[in-house]
Order: structure tokens, then sequence, then C-alpha cells
């Protein structure tokens, strides 16, 4: 009964926070646009990282950091591939990476009221899941000019949240940007699932793992080759992480 109370309460607490500064990067963004709107949101989200550690006893772990680039390098193009099992990593990862990220996603979210009304306001690259040519079209063209600006592009392979010890279909488009624009790309393994299971409202303590791995070029590549190489490393690295699960699923 006490995780649910308190994933009560940190929900509630998620509500309470967004609405003013979702005001507030609304209200800004009539005069400034780029990083400080992005500022204002991404305060939003180390609130929600925060209240999961501090009501829900969700806490973290971070490996592979020192693989990114750094320095005069760090604005250079690249795109993150992370495993896909829960909402903490859409909110974790802006709070855990040195610059602005932009992410691609369905354009439904636009409409949660405060949340998604602020989101709007974002660089990032919000689709049509139903035209696939034309978000294709939306995601290469935003891409292009996002990464040329220094601004990672993270996209989840599988599309939608995985549940925990499953593999998803990993499609190609990210691949497919990466080969377009010569960005990198980026494998990311996290389990989110162990904590905050996709459609669950409640919240359980314990310790994600964010585990990154080795920028791959995209130079030369063809797309799918290029996704089976990344599937291949979060996959082999999910199951290092989380045995358990995988265990469980007879895998």
């Amino acid at each position: 009964m006490l995780p649910v109370l308190r994933s009560a309460l940190f929900f509630l607490w998620m509500v309470v926070t967004v609405i003013p500064i979702a005001i507030v990067a609304m209200t800004l963004s009539i005069f400034v646009r780029g990083e400080p709107v992005y500022r204002v949101c991404m305060f939003f989200l180390r609130l929600c990282i925060l209240g999961a550690k501090h009501i829900c006893g969700v806490h973290y772990r971070v490996q592979g950091m020192e693989r990114l680039p750094s320095g005069e390098d760090k604005l250079a193009p690249l795109i993150l591939c992370p495993k896909h099992q829960s909402t903490w990593e859409t909110f974790a990862f802006p709070t855990l990476m040195s610059h602005p990220l932009a992410y691609v996603f369905k354009r439904e979210l636009l409409y949660i009221p405060f949340f998604g009304w602020s989101m709007a306001r974002l660089d990032m690259i919000h689709i049509d899941r139903g035209r696939r040519t034309q978000a294709w079209a939306k995601v290469a063209s935003q891409g292009r000019e996002l990464l040329s600006r220094g601004v990672w592009v993270i996209m989840f392979p599988e599309g939608t949240r995985i549940p925990r010890g499953q593999r998803g279909e990993y499609k190609s488009g990210a691949a497919r940007l990466a080969v377009t624009t010569g960005a990198p790309v980026v494998p990311i393994a996290v389990t989110s699932a162990r904590c905050w299971p996709r459609k669950s409202f409640v919240l359980r303590p314990g310790v994600i793992d964010v585990s990154i791995g080795t920028p791959i070029p995209s130079e030369g590549r063809k797309p799918e080759e290029l996704m089976r190489q990344v599937e291949a490393w979060i996959e082999s690295e999910m199951q290092r992480l989380d045995p358990e699960a995988y265990r469980s699923a007879g895998r």
C-alpha cells in the first residue's frame, strides 16, 4: 500500500510543479526561444527526477558518460538511441546531458495541458505517425538543422515503451537520420522498468541503471545494418544490467 500512496504523492508533485513552470516557459517563449526556454522546462524535469528519488525511492546510476563528446567536441552532432521502458528516461536524459536535446515524439503529446503546451515552445521534432512519409521528411529536415547547431537528437528506436525483459522492434529511423547527416549514433541501455513499468501508476523503490555505449560512426553504413549494431549492443547490455528480468522472460 505504501508504494501506491507514495506514487500518488509523486504524481501530485508533478501536477503542482508543472503548472507554474509551464506558465513561465510559455511566457518567456514570447520574448526568446531556444536554450532559455529549454532550461526552464528542464527545471521541471529535475524536480520530477528528484521527486521520484525522495518520494518513491527511485535512484539511478550512470556509466559510460565519459564516452560522450566533451570540451570543444561536445557540440559535435550526435544521435542518442536509448532503450525505452518507462516515462522515467524521457524526464531524465535532458537532466543528464551537458547541453540541450531534441526529442522526436508523437504530436499527440502536445495536447497534454501545460506539459505539452510548453513542449510546443521548444526546438523538438513532433511528428504525425499516421503519415510516415511526411514524418520522415520532417525528421530529416529538422534533424539536420538541429544537429548543425550542436543540438543532440534523441530517438527511441523501439518507438514505444517495452515491458521489462522484452525486446521491441527496432526501427531504422534514427539510423537513417545518422546516415543522412553523418552523425554518430550512441546506443544506451536503461533498466527503468525495474522501478517504473510502462502503463503503471505505481513507482517502486530501486536503482535504475543507465549505460552509455561508444558512439558508432555512420559514414558509409546502411541504416538497417547500423541499427542492427545498435540493437545488438543495447540488448546485450540490458541482459548484463538486468539478468533477472531476462531469465524470467525465458531469454
